[in-house]
């Protein structure tokens, strides 16, 4: 019932039953009789009519006969020819006004009857059909309860220090005389950052079921709404909250939606958002003291965040949810791998390794799809084949084996693999060849080339950058070595291998000619109103100087490139016509049609250390050519490049 009175109903409801009352009580009557129109006429001509009324919209004319007092109603057809009737007759009458019926009368109020309708359906819509009318002024900040499924550290991997931090507030909830002892305050504000899907919400959750103590979670967009100071006084509702329950601890996610950079913007800040931030900080660190309330907040834009939100005092620790290493992947892994029907012979490490780069909710994925697989092919376990498709299908897509390519096309892809392969197997230092495949997978993919590093890197050389462009340049190379022509195929390589090019002149310094210098803006997501205005920051000189160092490096590593497949190509054509039939050769397999068996380092040791030697004399060769080319550079300028490729 107090669901119905709540409604929009309700209003239409009550508005019909008080018309109807309305006109029940103020329309004419209906217990006259109607009489003919001749008795109507002996009647008004022998001044036997009295109280006469005629009704010009219903052109109804309504009475009492004087002998017998009954009430009468005759209808007519004119309304001029009845006045001037009944005054040739020096009959008083009296004309009525319209009296409108129950649905004109309802009609009329149908403008107020709407209007009172969406303004309490828009009342409920903000409220979230509950509460007080004018509610929506409140927080919707929710608390966990004792009984909820409880998330705890242990359920999270992969991110040991961050646990470790926020283990200590959890500490110091349950025992904060041992921190005041020494003086120690605890931080009122904790910001977790990191790229998207390294757990961030889910550190706060187990921080929720650790703590034992009140949590409130948000997410910033719920202190938005469509009036003006609803956000601010939602973020006063939810502090008060928890002033109420305190200690307790407050998560806001995605903080960025409400703690964006004041004034940042194209046209101006947006006041209403400004307004929350506010007020946000003044609840942080303002005139009263919170000391046992504790923000916690996630977010993967830290850089657009406003400084006063970050400074001491406010967001006291700012922890990086990073990316998991080889080890972390492999603890997060065992956590998702958890409860399920694995095969023997899984190696957890193994698949960890094929994953750099993975975050946690990628590798969740992972498992996921390995286990949808085992129950699309009947298994009841998951085995390596079915790891090992689904980390294919997370990097790459799935497979399409449905699309139809041509016999040409199928041994153009074939070899521009077996040439991005065969380049990163014969150069000393690049990742080993994981697999080769040549089947079509996602939406662009008409195969692919994977290599997966030995461990996790965290520096790389000018050298191994080099490497990297030589690889991806192996498949263009080979294409035009077998058919005399390219194609369009090599389209992401070249875009990839340019990018690396200018990256190494104009951000991390490793040109000869330029120097150890910076040139340029990082290469980072714009914030609209900060970044839109930057501009480069070096001459045109310089910047026909950076072109001509990308072409250089580009074209050392093209015909780098071209000396080791021309030097290869048998191999080569051998291995593509395996890859054809085949579809997919892996890395071992790879090796050892190469001549590098398995088991065998010292045969592979000694191969690379030739191949080591013949790259380091073409090197030295052609700094000796650049050395000359120096000379004349402002004569040539940009031909000297062509003019070296075509040697």
């Amino acid at each position: 019932m107090s669901k119905f009175l709540k409604s929009a109903a309700f209003p239409i409801l009550l508005f019909l039953v008080l018309a109807f009352i309305v006109q029940s009580l103020f329309s004419s009557p209906r217990d006259s009789s109607e009489i003919t129109f001749v008795n109507f006429q002996n009647a008004v001509i022998g001044k036997n009519v009295v109280d006469l009324t005629i009704n010009t919209k219903d052109l109804i004319v309504s009475g009492k006969l004087i002998n017998t007092g009954q009430k009468f109603q005759v209808p007519f057809t004119d309304a001029f020819s009845m006045e001037k009737f009944l005054l040739d007759n020096k009959v008083d009458f009296k004309t009525d006004a319209h009296r409108g019926t129950f649905w004109t009368t309802l009609l009329s109020f149908a403008p107020v009857l709407i209007m009172i309708a969406f303004f309490i359906f828009l009342m409920n819509q903000m409220q979230g059909g509950g509460g007080k009318v004018m509610s929506f002024g409140k927080s919707r900040a929710k608390r966990m309860n004792i009984d909820q499924p409880k998330v705890t550290f242990k359920d999270v991997a992969g991110a040991d220090e961050a646990v470790e931090e926020l283990d200590e507030i959890k500490e110091f909830l349950e025992n904060p005389k041992r921190f005041q002892m020494l003086g120690a305050r605890i931080p009122k504000g904790v910001l977790l950052f990191g790229p998207p899907g390294t757990g961030k919400t889910l550190l706060a959750r187990a921080v929720a079921g650790e703590a034992g103590e009140p949590f409130f979670c948000n997410s910033g967009s719920a202190f938005g709404e469509v009036f003006v100071g609803v956000g601010a006084s939602r973020v006063r509702d939810l502090f008060e909250q928890a002033k109420h329950s305190q200690p307790c601890i407050i998560f806001i996610d995605e903080i960025d939606a409400v703690g964006r950079h004041r004034g940042a913007g194209l046209g101006g800040g947006h006041d209403e958002r400004e307004q929350t931030l506010n007020q946000l900080l003044v609840e942080m660190d303002g005139f009263e003291a919170n000391e046992s309330i504790i923000i916690m907040a996630a977010t993967n834009r830290p850089d657009i965040l406003d400084p006063a939100l970050l400074r001491p005092g406010r967001f006291d620790r700012q922890i990086v949810v990073d990316r998991p290493d080889r080890e972390g992947r492999k603890a997060i892994l065992d956590v998702h791998a958890r409860g399920k029907p694995l095969a023997p012979g899984i190696d957890i490490e193994n698949l960890a390794a094929q994953t750099p780069g993975f975050t946690g909710a990628d590798l969740a994925n992972l498992v996921n799809e390995a286990a949808l697989l085992a129950g699309r092919r009947l298994k009841e376990m998951l085995g390596m084949p079915e790891f090992e498709e689904a980390i294919d299908r997370v990097m790459a897509g799935p497979e399409r084996k449905s699309r139809v390519i041509s016999k040409k096309e199928r041994e153009i892809i074939a070899y521009h693999e077996v040439g991005h392969a065969l380049v990163a197997r014969m150069i000393p230092g690049s990742d080993p060849v994981h697999k080769i495949s040549i089947i079509p997978r996602g939406h662009m993919a008409l195969g692919y080339t994977l290599q997966v590093p030995e461990e996790d890197r965290f520096l790389i050389s000018k050298q191994e950058l080099m490497n990297r462009i030589c690889v991806l340049l192996g498949g263009r190379v080979t294409e035009s070595i077998k058919f005399g022509d390219v194609t369009s195929g090599a389209q992401n390589d070249l875009e990839r291998a340019t990018q690396t090019a200018r990256q190494m002149v104009t951000q991390l310094g490793m040109s000869d000619r330029l120097g150890p210098v910076t040139l340029g803006k990082k290469h980072h997501e714009v914030f609209l109103g900060r970044d839109i205005m930057e501009d480069r920051n070096y001459s045109e000189e310089i910047a026909y100087a950076i072109d001509q160092e990308v072409r250089r490096i580009i074209d050392e590593c093209f015909e780098r490139v071209q000396g080791i497949l021309n030097e290869n190509f048998s191999k080569v054509e051998e291995i593509s016509g395996i890859l054809l039939e085949k579809e997919i050769l892996e890395g071992p397999e790879f090796n050892k049609l190469l001549g590098f068996p398995e088991n065998n380092g010292e045969d592979e040791s000694k191969k690379e250390n030739e191949v080591a030697e013949e790259v380091s004399a073409e090197s030295s060769q052609s700094d000796e050519e650049d050395e000359e080319n120096e000379e004349d550079e402002e004569d040539t300028g940009g031909e000297e490049t062509s003019e070296e490729t075509s040697e």
